[in-house]
C-alpha cells in the first residue's frame, strides 16, 4: 500500500464514512414529503476508486491531479433519483434552501444531436452537523458532490459507466459504441414521455371544472 493509499484510508474510516452515513439520513429528512423521490445514497469513496482517479492524466499526458486528497471533490458523494426531469427543480429547490452550493451546472451532452450522460451536479459545503465529533482535522475535505438524476438517467449511467468505460476487453468497437448511444436516446426518450404523460395528466386533475 502507497503512502497516498495509507492517508485515504484512514481519512475514509475516521472521516469519509461517517460524513456519507450522516449525509444520506440528513438529505431524506430535507426531502420530507417530497413526492416521487426513488431513493438517496450517500458513500464514501473507495480506496481502490480514489486510486484510480488520483492517477488520472489529462489529454497532454499530464497528471489532473497534483494534490488528490485535496483536489478530488467526491471522497464523500451523495445521489438522489427522482421519478421524472420536472421533479429535478423541485429537488434542487430543497437543496439550495438547505446546503451552501459552491458549483452547480447540468451535465448534458455537448450537441444537440448527441445523447449520453445526463444530470445535475452541485458541490456543497459538508454542513458541521454530519461531521464526526471527534478527530476532524483540519486537512479534512470541505466539500461534498451531489448528483440529481431521473430514473432513466441513473440506469442508463450506471449501466454504460460499466460496459463504456470499464470495458473488460479493450476499446469498445463503433459498433458498441453507436449502441450505447442508441440506448442513452432511448433513455432520453422515456424521460420525455413519461414527463409529458405526468404533467398532461396533472393539469388535468388541477384544471378548472367543467
Amino acid at each position: 500500500m502507497t503512502d497516498l493509499d495509507s492517508v485515504y484510508a484512514e481519512r475514509r474510516s475516521r472521516f469519509l464514512k461517517p460524513v456519507a452515513a450522516r449525509l444520506e439520513h440528513l438529505i431524506l429528512d430535507y426531502l420530507g414529503d417530497t413526492p416521487h423521490i426513488d431513493r438517496v445514497s450517500a458513500r464514501a469513496k473507495s480506496v481502490e476508486r480514489f486510486v484510480a482517479k488520483s492517477r488520472k492524466l489529462n489529454d497532454d499526458g499530464k497528471k489532473k491531479y497534483n494534490d488528490p486528497l485535496n483536489q478530488i471533490q467526491d471522497q464523500v458523494a451523495a445521489r438522489i433519483v427522482v421519478f421524472y426531469p420536472c421533479d429535478v427543480e423541485k429537488v434542487e429547490d430543497v437543496v439550495v434552501n438547505y446546503f451552501r452550493p459552491i458549483e452547480s451546472k447540468p451535465h448534458i451532452p455537448d450537441s444537440e444531436d448527441k445523447f449520453g450522460y445526463e444530470g445535475k451536479h452541485f458541490i456543497l459545503f459538508i454542513p458541521d452537523d454530519v461531521k464526526p465529533l471527534s478527530d476532524v482535522t483540519d486537512n479534512d475535505p470541505k466539500f461534498f458532490e451531489l448528483q440529481i438524476k431521473t430514473l432513466f438517467q441513473h440506469a442508463w449511467s450506471e449501466a454504460s459507466h460499466d460496459v463504456a468505460y470499464k470495458p473488460t476487453s479493450g476499446e469498445l468497437t463503433t459498433g458498441q459504441k453507436r449502441r450505447v448511444a442508441f440506448a442513452a436516446a432511448q433513455a432520453w426518450g422515456g424521460d420525455m414521455i413519461f414527463n409529458d404523460l405526468v404533467e398532461e395528466l396533472t393539469s388535468k386533475i388541477d384544471g378548472p371544472v367543467g
